[in-house]
């Protein structure tokens, strides 16, 4: 674990259903949403955004998604918080989707393993607000 004890990081949820897309092309991307992120590599593109704001014309879309974000920022010297999130979401066969940012890190559920994995985190003395 990191030098921040789990009793004292705040994981807040998010309030939209989020989808993971794989895209041809980022032209219909839509920016407006409450969290957006693409990710280009050199065989790939993918986008999280809100289900709402899924593109029509994705190559796959994976639907179904909710967002806890880690409250406050995290020094990129921090080592340890998102293993210990998917060390306590794993033992209880809960699968995730990390995405970081400059800040912070989000933490995706499948919907269908959402209130398990944050009754998992609550257990395991995270603080879920």
């Amino acid at each position: 674990m990191s030098s921040r004890s789990r009793a004292s990081l705040v994981l807040i949820p998010l309030e939209a259903d989020f989808s993971v897309c794989k895209l041809a092309s980022a032209k219909k991307v839509a920016w407006e949403g409450s969290f957006t992120a693409l990710a280009m590599t050199d065989d790939e593109l993918s986008l999280v955004c809100e289900t709402r704001l899924a593109p029509d014309d994705a190559l796959s879309a994976e639907h179904g998604w909710r967002a806890l974000r880690i409250a406050g920022s995290m020094a990129f010297d921090e080592t340890g918080i998102i293993a210990g999130i998917t060390e306590t979401l794993a033992a209880k066969d809960v699968g995730v989707f990390v995405i970081s940012t400059y800040d912070t890190d989000y933490i995706l559920i499948k919907e269908i393993a959402y209130r398990a994995g944050v009754s998992a985190l609550s257990m395991a003395g995270y603080k879920v607000i």
